[in-house]
């Protein structure tokens, strides 16, 4: 056998033993949206790189697209039924160990904890509001009574009540991937148009229920979008303290929300619908895929007044490698005119989010982009070498 094909042999080999080895991790966790996989895929094959001639590698890199594609299996079910939650009039300490020390969340209306019931040893969270006044007790029955009649794999799920003179304690589902928003500003978190097209779905189908329920949540933005794991991408949308029943009839305003992504209409404390999510939904489109918040002025004046104008655009160099689908996409969501946003039920079956091939060309997108860092790692560590 000349020498060429036994090295061509002997490298082929090794390159098919780092494919067993890493076979099922890459299928389970890239899959899943992971990430942190892959440093160790490169440390192992670069320890072989001295043997192995370059072919094997593209050999391995076209396997790992071959596994790598995008999940859009729904999120886990809470782990209990949905039931109608009344508040009890009782200490939350007999049925709850409430862990003080460990703070999941926080705003407005309180603090959100980790906590075991005790009969079960079912690990949930509970997010105490401070309700002193009867007006403030109301507004927090108003969103018990919003979460009994919501129960859909995309919407976090109520699972008990307390209320006592001074608060009103919430016991809910417990998922622990934190906040949309950390994966924003997170610089060391590969955030993808891929993992955006996954987010922003499975946001849509939280909303198409929640409106098909007649329903507004009216305070979406990534700080009440939970990740149920910190491996997946799998959403859960969150707070619905100031989500209102949606009465055709009755013409509703609001005059509340964070600055960034209120609706013209709410500003203007005109009547507010269904389009009115969907504006907020454009907003946190366009930061998942540039980091950039398209209306944020100075201060919150300045702010308000970029959205009245409907004044944004595509900066360049944040958009510049974003498909023409996904800006397709905002455009017809962050339409002044609430009347022509595109509903829940179009944005799903628009192409960004529904198109495979279109998802499939993302992905390989993607998987070149790991290999050419791949590249990159092996050059300068032959450089220093």
């Amino acid at each position: 056998m000349p020498v060429q094909a036994s090295a061509t042999c002997q490298s082929t080999q090794l390159a098919e033993q780092i494919i067993r080895h890493w076979h099922a991790a890459i299928l389970i966790h890239l899959v899943s949206g992971g990430r942190g996989l892959l440093l160790s895929l490169y440390f192992t094959i670069y320890v072989q790189y001295q043997q192995c001639p370059f072919s094997p590698f593209v050999f391995c890199f076209f396997f790992v697209t071959s596994v790598v594609s995008s999940d859009s299996s729904p999120p886990p079910l809470a782990p209990f039924d949905h039931r109608i939650v009344t508040p009890k009039p009782h200490q939350i300490a007999t049925y709850y160990t409430i862990n003080r020390d460990e703070v999941l969340g926080g705003g407005r209306f309180g603090q959100v904890h980790k906590c075991i019931e005790n009969s079960s040893g079912l690990t949930l969270a509970a997010k105490i509001i401070k309700a002193r006044s009867q007006k403030e007790k109301e507004v927090v029955r108003n969103e018990i009574q919003v979460m009994n009649q919501l129960n859909h794999a995309n919407l976090i799920q109520l699972y008990a009540a307390f209320e006592s003179r001074h608060d009103i304690i919430l016991v809910m589902e417990y998922v622990e991937g934190g906040e949309l928003f950390d994966r924003i500003i997170d610089e060391n978190y590969n955030l993808t148009e891929l993992d955006t097209v996954l987010f922003i779905r499975q946001i849509c189908e939280g909303l198409q229920y929640m409106h098909k329920m007649y329903i507004l949540h009216l305070d979406l933005k990534p700080e009440n979008i939970l990740c149920v794991s910190r491996a997946t991408n799998k959403i859960k949308i969150i707070d619905f303290g100031l989500a209102r029943r949606y009465k055709p009839r009755e013409k509703l305003r609001v005059n509340f929300g964070t600055p960034e992504f209120l609706a013209p209409e709410v500003i203007n404390y005109e009547f507010v619908s269904f389009p009115t999510d969907m504006w907020s939904l454009g907003v946190i489109t366009y930061m998942l895929l540039s980091g950039l918040s398209p209306f944020l002025g100075d201060d919150d004046n300045e702010t308000l007044n970029n959205i009245l104008a409907c004044q944004w655009n595509f900066e360049e160099e944040e958009f510049t490698d974003i498909s023409d689908e996904a800006k397709d996409f905002i455009t017809r969501l962050l339409v002044k005119s609430k009347s022509w946003r595109m509903s829940a039920a179009e944005s799903l079956r628009h192409p960004w989010l529904s198109d495979r091939s279109l998802h499939y060309q993302l992905n390989q997108k993607t998987i070149f982009g790991i290999f050419q860092d791949f590249v990159k790692t092996l050059q300068n560590c032959n450089s220093r070498s």
